[in-house]
C-alpha cells in the first residue's frame, strides 16, 4: 500500500466505508483531535518514571485508536469496530483512584509545570479536554458513543493526577496559581 494516494489533495479524506468527507469536518477534528493526544502520550512515555502508568498508557493508546477508528467510521461499519468498554473506563478510574490516595489533598488550581512527565502529562490533558470540546460538536450532527465521551474525560482526570503524581515522586513542589499576581 502505498504511503500517499493523492485522494485527499484537494481537502477532502474517505471514512471507514468510502465516504468522502471534508477534512475540517467535525468528524474529522474529532477523530484527529484523539489522534494527536495519542501522540502526545507517547512522548510521555518517552520521559515517564511510573511502570504500572506506563503500562496503563500503552493500553490507553490502543483504547484511543479503537474510538478514533468508531468515529472515523460511516454509521454501517461502527459495530464493526474495536468497541471502548465500560471495563477500560474503569482501569482508567481505578488508577485514578490509587494516585490521588497517594497525593496531599488541595483545593487551590495547580499551574501547570514541575518535572519532564508532569508537564508532558499536563499537556495531554489540555489536548484530552480540546478532543472532548471536537467530540462534543460532533454529537451535534450525529450519536457518539456515550463509552468515547467518558473514556476522553476520565482520561483527562486521570492525566492531571497523573501530573501531580509525576511531580510528587520526584519530590517537586507544586506551584499554585496566585491570583493576585
Amino acid at each position: 500500500m502505498k504511503i500517499y494516494t493523492k485522494g485527499g489533495d484537494k481537502g477532502t479524506t474517505s471514512l471507514v466505508g468510502g465516504t468522502r468527507v471534508c477534512k475540517n469536518c467535525a468528524k474529522i477534528e474529532a477523530y484527529g483531535t484523539i489522534d494527536e493526544l495519542n501522540s502526545f502520550i507517547g512522548d510521555l512515555l518517552t520521559v515517564l518514571n511510573s511502570a504500572p502508568d506506563a503500562e496503563l498508557l500503552n493500553k490507553v493508546q490502543n483504547w484511543l485508536f479503537n474510538a478514533g477508528s468508531i468515529l472515523a467510521s460511516e454509521e454501517a461499519y461502527v459495530a464493526k469496530m474495536p468497541q471502548v468498554t465500560e471495563e477500560q473506563i474503569s482501569q482508567v478510574e481505578s488508577r485514578i483512584d490509587e494516585i490521588d490516595s497517594l497525593l496531599p489533598k488541595h483545593n487551590k488550581f495547580i499551574l501547570p509545570c514541575g518535572v519532564p512527565s508532569a508537564t508532558k502529562a499536563h499537556i495531554c490533558r489540555t489536548v484530552a479536554r480540546r478532543a472532548e470540546r471536537c467530540i462534543c460538536a460532533l454529537s451535534a450532527e450525529e450519536p457518539v458513543s456515550e463509552n468515547i465521551y467518558k473514556l476522553i474525560n476520565r482520561l483527562s482526570d486521570y492525566l492531571f493526577v497523573l501530573a501531580r503524581y509525576c511531580n510528587n515522586i520526584e519530590n517537586k513542589e507544586e506551584i499554585f496559581w496566585d491570583n493576585h499576581c
